[in-house]
């Protein structure tokens, strides 16, 4: 059984510190397209608990709607946490997580990503095993969130493997 009319991810929301550091680098450095934004968001009742999981009295701020190529849109938010707020998790704490974004020549956006300024983690991984033919290495947005760039313009070793019949989906052609 699967959810009723599952199509796809639509957009992936992300909490950062300052709105507008988090859009010079998503339209500056990363290419996103600033399509919207909306806000404040702010309530007297119970609202923000019931529906985001935050305090009652949490303001957000502002939030912005981008696009990024041909993947998921972002939905960046900037709160005011009436509680307080945690430190980016790792990706080893439950709720830790990264972005990852696909790239024809992993080499370039390296390069290009290091002329940026943006804090490169180490060099790039080859994969193995079901995912040889990948290149990738993560990288820090200036908030401290973790990205990734990934490449496997030959595909991955599991596609050719005998009987596979779903493949993974692939920013460069997102309708196959």
């Amino acid at each position: 059984m699967a959810l009723p009319g599952l199509v796809g991810t639509e957009h992936i929301g992300i909490t950062v510190p300052d709105l507008e550091e988090a859009e010079r680098f998503l339209v500056d450095v990363l290419g996103c397209v600033r399509v919207y934004a909306l806000g404040p968001f702010e309530r007297d009742d119970d609202w923000m608990a019931v529906h985001l999981g935050v305090h009652p009295r949490t303001v957000m701020r502002e939030l912005r709607f981008y696009r990024l190529g041909t993947g998921p849109n972002l939905e960046v938010f900037q709160y005011e946490a009436a509680d307080g707020q945690a430190p980016h998790p790792r990706n080893s704490d439950i709720g830790g997580h990264h972005l990852a974004i696909y790239v024809h020549d992993l080499d370039a956006a390296v390069a290009y990503l290091r002329e940026q300024g943006v804090d490169v983690m180490g060099e790039p991984t080859a994969s193995t095993r079901h995912s040889a033919g990948q290149r990738w290495v993560y990288f820090r947005a200036p908030w401290g969130m973790q990205l990734e760039l990934v490449s496997y313009p030959e595909g991955k070793a599991y596609e050719r493997q005998p009987g596979t019949t779903t493949l993974l989906w692939h920013p460069a052609d997102p309708t196959a």
